[in-house]
């Protein structure tokens, strides 16, 4: 039986713009508009925007709520002040990734709005609410009453200020800081933060307005980008995703990603077991490669010594629109992880050689 697929708040506005359409984490959301390449190159250079509606928004509050947070969450909340926003990860116990999110410090006392990746609203709504025992918290998923716009690029300030007016103050915000704004009767956040390595904002609102703010983002000439170039603009800023370079069997330590697991915290989920990683190692490691040729590694292509001993696998893979060269993340063994060891991809039945290179592979334009 077919799986009826979720429709964010903007679905008619992208079957409007001839979007390409296609599954993604239980949405039918757009993949391109005109293509891939020219709405990557207009974030990277202009402005773009993205509808992230598919998002999650779960708010944690009470007396409880930043000792409740914090031992979800690997980042250390107790320095947060109210208006900045964590990057963190919630871990099983062995040090697995339940999943990668935003943690907002709310300016009301005793109050945390969760942002989770759409594909685990469900999963991380029922893993935070089983780990609440004992704390004196209130869990609310509020996913489905916000949308979200992410406006990205070099231009996103000039063109927010300019078709968002009464948002003019975000453009005084700092990186991973938000703001909240009044709509009429609504409530705005607008954050600036971001997917793409890029300047940005994500703005959630209530889906009536979202759906305002986007046509008249689109009336002031901001290009309309799909899901497809948000991967290529990710991965090349070194930017993981849920499912590909984190999962229930990538650690943040494999991942390179350790920095965001606070381990002078007395505790939270998943620290022992990354205390025990970062003291003796793991046995792979996430790390970039770049080939020699154009030819193009996709997610699941083998890593390869020059005698053909499989050593990893790609995890994400392109021919890079803003550096051309073909690059690629790759779990491998860590013996093998060094910068500049030689590494092949076999695709298909040929192999190309490559080399270990840092994951962020492209410098951005935006110095955060």
């Amino acid at each position: 039986m077919e799986q009826t697929l979720n429709l964010t708040c903007l679905h008619d506005n992208h079957l409007a713009l001839g979007a390409k359409m296609s599954p993604f984490a239980g949405f039918d959301m757009p993949i391109q508009y005109s293509s891939i390449t020219e709405e990557h190159l207009a974030v990277r250079h202009k402005v773009g925007m993205f509808d992230v509606s598919h998002m999650g928004e779960i708010f944690v509050c009470g007396p409880d709520a930043e000792k409740f947070v914090n031992h979800v969450f690997t980042n250390d909340v107790r320095p947060m002040v109210p208006g900045q926003i964590l990057y963190g990860m919630m871990l099983y116990p062995d040090g697995g990734t339940v999943d990668d999110l935003l943690v907002y410090k709310e300016f009301e006392k005793d109050h945390f709005l969760l942002v989770v990746n759409a594909a685990n609203i469900e999963k991380d709504y029922l893993w935070i609410k089983d780990h609440s025992k004992g704390f004196d918290v209130k869990i609310a998923n509020q996913s489905d009453k916000w949308g979200q716009i992410a406006l990205q690029g070099p231009l996103a300030e000039e063109t927010l200020v300019k078709v968002l007016p009464f948002a003019a103050e975000a453009a005084g915000l700092s990186f991973y800081t938000f703001k909240d704004f009044q709509d009429g009767s609504s409530r705005v956040i607008v954050s600036r933060t971001g997917y793409t390595g890029e300047d940005g904002f994500e703005i959630y609102a209530a889906p009536s307005l979202i759906v305002n703010y986007w046509e008249a983002f689109l009336a002031a000439g901001v290009v309309p980008c799909g899901l497809g170039c948000r991967d290529t603009l990710r991965f090349e800023a070194g930017l993981p995703l849920y499912g590909d370079e984190l999962t229930p069997e990538i650690s943040p330590v494999m991942a390179g990603f350790s920095m965001f697991c606070k381990l002078d915290k007395d505790e939270f989920i998943g620290k022992d077991a990354i205390v025990d990683q970062k003291t003796n190692g793991t046995a792979k490691k996430l790390v970039g490669i770049e080939l020699q040729d154009k030819a193009i590694p996709r997610a699941g292509y083998p890593v390869e010594l020059a005698d053909g001993t499989e050593v990893g696998v790609v995890t994400t893979g392109y021919h890079s629109i803003s550096l051309e060269k073909s690059i690629c993340f790759a779990l491998v063994d860590r013996a093998h992880g060094a910068l500049d060891t030689p590494l092949n991809i076999r695709i298909r039945k040929k192999v190309f050689p490559g080399k270990v290179v840092k994951k962020r592979f492209y410098q951005t334009n935006y110095k955060k």
